[in-house]
């Protein structure tokens, strides 16, 4: 099927691959320059889908997943309690795949965070790298070729996570905007307080993925699999790349997970939700997963941890003077105020 967009500028300037009305197979001579004599890469992508009633946009992010330049790419569905065909949808495409390692596990519901975590434990031991995928999004052709060569210049036993920005959609894929563009170093004191990127833009090493393999074993909540692992990956001391060039198409609609924090009403959600103790929940899930995990993070990130848990329990002036010399900080100086603000209302 053909995706098209009522925003040729962008459309054409940006995704000319994607905006036809026939697919058709890539070729060397359709990549930028930058991926070309790339596309014979020989690390096994696992991909982990986590599905839960997307019949309605599956369709599309499995065709961008045929569509991807990197070729060596293994697809894992695990469903989780779907009422609709996604299932079959599933199925449907594994049969177009002949030779393609495309397996669909079904299950109870868990909720999209544990149905990842549940992927991860699961993830195939003689892959590479893992990528997570979002039912409803659409990959650029790129997006795995991209991420690999920013991995690749990582040592292989050094724990990387791949990350970034993606272009905002409406439902039927017209461009409405990007996320917000992060320039602050991703870092521990960074992930305790801050999710910088969704989990669809995720791409990890094999290093990584055994460390959140390890991880995923802590049974209690987490309040998102791709906060988990920013925190997991940093707080051991590994790398976390930030893109800032999109890879990814993520589509806004009335069911999403979770959904774009960019623009100034996702702003006044989340102070809204900061204000009735939001952060406060999450960073107790947080603290309490974390906690159980201590062992795999460095020393200096187990006594930052430390220091977390213990300003959560003194007066406000304590409180906001730890703050700072903790130096726990969100990406923007909004952000970063509104988590003083939180600790001042003892609500982080």
């Amino acid at each position: 099927m053909g995706i098209r967009s009522t925003n040729p500028d962008i459309a054409l300037k940006h995704y000319p691959l994607l905006y036809q009305d026939r697919p058709r197979q890539l070729t060397n001579r359709d990549l930028p320059g930058f991926l070309r004599h790339r596309t014979h890469d020989a690390s096994r992508v696992a991909i982990l889908l986590g599905l839960f009633n997307g019949a309605l946009y599956l369709p599309e992010q499995l065709e961008s997943l045929a569509r991807q330049t990197h070729r060596n790419w293994t697809l894992h569905i695990r469903d989780d309690g779907s009422r609709d065909d996604s299932v079959g949808i599933a199925h449907r495409f594994a049969a177009t795949m002949p030779g393609r390692d495309v397996s669909v596990e079904t299950g109870a519901h868990r909720g999209f965070a544990r149905n990842f975590l549940t992927l991860i434990s699961a993830a195939p031991p003689d892959a590479d790298a893992a990528a997570f995928c979002d039912q409803d999004d659409v990959w650029l052709p790129g997006k795995l070729e991209h991420a690999l060569s920013r991995l690749a210049k990582v040592p292989a036993d050094r724990p990387a996570l791949y990350c970034g920005r993606t272009v905002l959609t409406d439902r039927s894929l017209v461009p409405i905007g990007t996320s917000p563009e992060f320039t602050r170093p991703p870092s521990f004191r960074n992930a305790l307080v801050q999710s910088i990127a969704g989990g669809n833009t995720m791409v990890m090493n094999r290093a990584a993925l055994d460390l959140v393999r390890v991880a995923a074993t802590y049974r209690g909540p987490v309040p998102a699999h791709d906060w988990w692992c920013y925190q997991i990956v940093t707080g051991a001391g590994g790398v976390v790349i930030y893109d800032p060039e999109p890879q990814v198409l993520y589509r806004q609609h009335a069911t999403n997970a979770v959904g774009a924090n960019a623009g100034t009403l996702a702003r006044l959600k989340r102070l809204a939700a900061l204000s009735k103790g939001q952060l406060s929940r999450w960073s107790e899930d947080n603290l309490a997963a974390l906690g159980a995990v201590a062992p795999l993070l460095t020393a200096e990130n187990r006594k930052t941890l430390q220091a977390f848990r213990d300003l959560r329990a003194f007066d406000t002036p304590r409180r906001l003077r730890k703050l700072g010399q903790v130096g726990l900080h969100r990406q923007t100086r909004s952000g970063t105020a509104a988590l003083w603000m939180a600790t001042a209302l003892g609500k982080i």
